[in-house]
């Protein structure tokens, strides 16, 4: 358990086993994720706490490269530490805070601002829609979220409280996906492997999809395909996560 941690209810033995496991990849998902370049010094990624739902769990402000099982705390959906100690927290952590608060169903949100996303949260005429069958996810096409709409022309970009992320989480929708218009984006899953699945293959879209577009006209998922490949079922992302962490221990 983080140090920092309140004393919690009992756990029974299972509970125990998923929260200390849950531990484990957390640290594996900063790893998988700087593997795949969809984040680097900057992004971040958190888990609901598994008995807990009122929190989750995230590190303190460490690039994704240095982050250890020691490093990950808990927070409560105001965003703040259930326990101050004083460890850093990342100024964004209102964007996990707020899904969590408006989307029970999300268990795992990832922010990152991996580079062929960002191109399609500032063409407001390309959006970004699926493009092949591991990416039904994005459904219809990636919402955008405009900050101008909230803070006017001259903020910073960034989610830094409650409300920004609420509104954050409100374009988000019940989609899994949402670009943030010249900052990046946040991915959502019902499971940990689910939320960095559609970071990766997001960002996979963007780029293939990019490419198809210089060579012609595209076709993109219909809305009944996208459906019936969306999330690739949990036997498909236990695959790839299974195969992901297997790159990183190599």
């Amino acid at each position: 358990m983080p140090p920092n941690s309140s004393a919690p209810p009992p756990r029974q033995p299972a509970a125990l086993w998923a929260y200390d496991q849950l531990l484990d990849e957390l640290v594996a998902a900063n790893r998988i994720l700087l593997h795949h370049q969809i984040v680097d010094s900057f992004g971040h990624v958190s888990a609901r706490h598994p008995d807990r739902p009122d929190r989750f769990l995230m590190s303190g402000r460490k690039a994704p490269s240095l982050v250890e099982r020691a490093d990950i705390r808990e927070f409560g959906l105001d965003g703040e530490l259930a326990v101050p100690d004083g460890t850093p927290s990342f100024l964004e952590r209102y964007i996990h805070s707020a899904i969590y608060t408006a989307r029970p169903d999300v268990q795992s949100v990832v922010h990152s601002h991996s580079p062929g996303i960002i191109a399609f949260g500032v063409v407001p005429e390309t959006p970004l829609r699926p493009i092949c069958h591991t990416c039904g996810f994005l459904g219809g096409g990636a919402p955008v979220f405009e900050i101008r709409d909230e803070l006017g022309p001259a903020s910073n970009l960034m989610i830094t409280n409650q409300t920004l992320g609420l509104a954050l989480a409100k374009k988000l929708g019940s989609a899994s996906y949402v670009l943030m218009r010249g900052h990046g984006s946040t991915a959502v899953g019902r499971n940990l492997p689910e939320s960095v699945y559609n970071a990766i293959y997001a960002e996979t879209n963007a780029r293939i999809q990019t490419t198809a577009m210089t060579m012609g006209p595209v076709t993109f998922l219909s809305p009944e395909e996208a459906a019936a490949t969306s999330g690739g079922g949990p036997i498909v992302v236990e695959r790839t996560w299974n195969h992901w962490k297997s790159e990183i221990a190599s």
